[in-house]
């Protein structure tokens, strides 16, 4: 975390603009002041947007990140510190929550195609050919993804493990297990659309 970066710095009153300019120039002391001054206010507006704990930590995470990365680019004549964080946080959480509730319409058709396919009967041995070949098909195009996204999505669907045991059994964030399930499901339909039009 952050906020164990913390150095001792020379008078607790050093404005965030200071900092800032430390941050630029890559002083850790100043990142974790700004961390110490801030997070909580940071935090509440994430928690506004976002209302699950290990998502709104992660937001909380990148914004410093992003602080840590983007410091030089910062002008004062763009408006305070917090202010531009605030903004930032403001972003991120809403970028989340948009991601979080397209990975839940996605696997939410997922599921129902799942199960209308499920319920169809098999007319004739040409369906079942076709159907062979689907699965052929999304074995292929699960195998082309990235290590962690490929897990996730196995675990996910054919182990019908949780977000939250899927974290457990791969010791990666919930956040992260969430985010790796979307862009493997988004792969999934990306991969899935021109065989719709052929249909």
């Amino acid at each position: 975390m952050i906020a164990s970066t913390i150095d001792e710095l020379g008078g607790a009153s050093v404005p965030d603009e200071v900092l800032m300019k430390d941050i630029s120039h890559r002083r850790h002391g100043a990142l974790a002041e700004l961390y110490g001054r801030h997070s909580k206010r940071l935090r509440a507006t994430i928690d506004g947007v976002v209302h699950e704990e290990a998502e709104a930590d992660d937001v909380l995470q990148e914004i410093f990140l992003q602080v840590w990365e983007e410091a030089a680019r910062y002008s004062p004549k763009a408006g305070k510190p917090l202010g531009w964080m605030v903004t930032i946080a403001r972003r991120r959480a809403i970028d989340r929550l948009r991601r979080r509730q397209a990975y839940s319409r996605a696997r939410e058709r997922y599921e129902k195609r799942v199960a209308h396919d499920a319920q169809t009967p098999r007319r004739d041995g040409a369906e079942t050919f076709v159907l062979n070949d689907l699965r052929q098909f999304l074995k292929k195009s699960i195998r082309a993804m990235p290590q962690f996204q490929r897990e996730a999505v196995e675990l996910a669907f054919f182990k019908g493990l949780s977000h939250r045991e899927i974290a457990a059994a791969t010791r990666a964030p919930l956040g992260t297990v969430k985010t790796r399930l979307e862009l493997g499901l988004q792969k999934l339909t990306h991969a899935l659309k021109p065989l719709r039009h052929k249909v």
